[in-house]
């Protein structure tokens, strides 16, 4: 295991939007988060899920619900996480995808 990436987030709303979940889906995210930084890109199903284009999702499960965190590595070893929220449908909302692009493309464009 490398150990050397880092989590940072898109803005400080990113973070407390997932602060803001569950205590068991939160835990669940920040456990998911933890194995991030250990294997970086490597990390798969059916924690992570890679949606094209540079982007991915990390996809934390708890008894309260299913979350969903997408993600980049568009600065050397630096995770950025561009958007968070709690699913309420199986399928994954197109806005909610959107945003997480649009997100993207600011990160790939100033750094």
């Amino acid at each position: 295991m490398e150990g050397s990436f880092r989590v940072e987030y898109y803005n400080a709303r990113v973070r407390e939007d997932i602060e803001d979940w569950s205590v068991d889906l939160l835990a669940r995210c920040d456990e998911l988060l933890d194995l991030l930084e250990d294997h970086g890109p490597q990390l798969g199903p059916p924690h992570s899920k890679a949606m094209g284009g540079g982007l991915f999702e990390l996809r934390p499960m708890g008894r309260s619900g299913t979350g969903r965190a997408f993600y980049c590595f568009c600065s050397g070893r630096v995770i950025t996480v561009l958007h968070a929220f709690v699913k309420k449908t199986q399928k994954t909302p197109r806005r909610e995808l959107l945003i997480a692009r649009e997100r993207l493309r600011n990160v790939k464009r100033h750094g």
